[in-house]
């Protein structure tokens, strides 16, 4: 598989997932969002023409490309139904989690990058801040009952991406009151997956960056 991916982007939610799972051969492809080149030569602009990440090709005889990364986390965590990063299709926890990775996807993702690009006003930038804080709020007390993860106490697909979308300080929206998140958040950033997907994406961002200065 080729996953391909952009420098502290939600791509690094899916690398979280393929290392939770383990064993998976996977070559990582930086995308420049700036200069539009990537690591290995290939022409983004085919990969997906709508210029963003993640992007996983599959190794099947079509090559498939699967882009969103609701979708690719939710099918590589579907081909391993033992590890428990996704409820199975059809249950009552599978449409509740699919809940609230869209939550994830549309009140926290998207909400971040207008004010990171700066294409709000004044009055639209504070605005959009105090949907993001009230969107983290409420992540905040599903975890208030002590328990270790968002969904309980097994790592799930949720965690990773909600992780992957911890952009608040990059938009300037102030969630440091929010205690229960904050503990969270250092749980992951320790977590060996995560450790791992940073540092992968570190050498392969280097990589890039060394070849472009040639």
């Amino acid at each position: 598989m080729k996953l391909y991916i952009a420098k502290a982007t939600c791509s690094l939610a899916v690398q979280v997932v393929l290392n939770e799972l383990g064993g998976q051969e996977v070559e990582l492809v930086h995308y420049d969002v700036s200069g539009k080149s990537t690591s290995n030569g290939d022409d983004f602009a085919e990969v997906n023409p709508l210029g963003y990440v993640p992007v996983l090709r599959i190794d099947n005889a079509d090559h498939d490309l699967l882009a969103e990364t609701v979708v690719i986390g939710s099918y590589l965590a579907d081909q391993h139904p033992g590890s428990g990063l996704m409820p199975a299709h059809g249950t009552l926890e599978r449409v509740k989690m699919d809940a609230l990775l869209n939550f994830t996807a549309t009140e926290i993702a998207q909400k971040h990058i207008p004010l990171m690009r700066k294409l709000l006003t004044e009055e639209g930038a504070a605005w959009t801040r105090n949907k993001l804080v009230a969107a983290y709020a409420r992540l905040d007390r599903m975890l208030a009952d002590g328990r270790t993860w968002l969904t309980g106490e097994r790592f799930t697909l949720l965690d990773a991406y909600v992780w992957a979308t911890f952009w608040h300080e990059r938009s300037g929206t102030d969630i440091s009151h929010l205690k229960n998140l904050m503990a969270y958040k250092g749980r992951i950033e320790v977590r060996p997956s995560v450790v791992k997907a940073l540092a992968d994406e570190a050498e392969v961002v280097a990589r890039h960056e060394t070849r472009l200065a040639a």
